[in-house]
């Protein structure tokens, strides 16, 4: 956007109050800038947080309950909350594995407990069947070697 154009007076006091004018509106165009900027980073740290206690209290749940909790945090929810992987067994050879929730191909918007009947086991698709697979928890880092949806 091109900058105002601002006519200059033609008195000398005119001019010196107009630049003094233009002078403080700029200093205050920076100020609020510095403090949009400063509550951005503080609103961000938050929601991180947020996030993170979210994800928090759905492993919590899972753990209690032992099944896919509904409401669960999306997958950007769990990604922003320091949890990308996300632990999960196939429902019928117990074998475990991690997703890597940054790397799925589904809408971050998707929430986690939607994934447990998108989910499959290789080892088991081998032997020709398709189970759903169990979600466990989520993760701040693999735990399993092996990493087969």
């Amino acid at each position: 956007m091109a900058p105002k154009y601002h006519p200059t007076p033609l008195s000398g006091g005119d001019r010196k109050a107009l630049a003094k004018a233009l002078g403080k509106a700029r200093a205050m165009a920076n100020i609020l800038a510095a403090q949009s900027t400063e509550m951005r980073a503080k609103g961000e740290a938050m929601i991180q947080q947020a996030d993170r206690l979210l994800c928090e209290s759905w492993n919590e749940r899972m753990w209690s309950d032992g099944e896919p909790v509904d409401p669960s945090p999306t997958i950007d929810q769990a990604v922003n909350g320091g949890f990308p992987w996300l632990e999960i067994m196939c429902a019928r050879c117990k074998t475990p594995s991690d997703v890597d929730l940054g790397a799925i191909k589904h809408p971050p918007s998707t929430f986690v407990h939607d994934l447990a009947s998108r989910l499959r086991c290789r080892k088991s698709a081998k032997a020709g069947r398709r189970p759903s697979a169990t979600l466990l928890q989520l993760a701040s880092q693999p735990r399993h070697l092996r990493t087969e949806p």
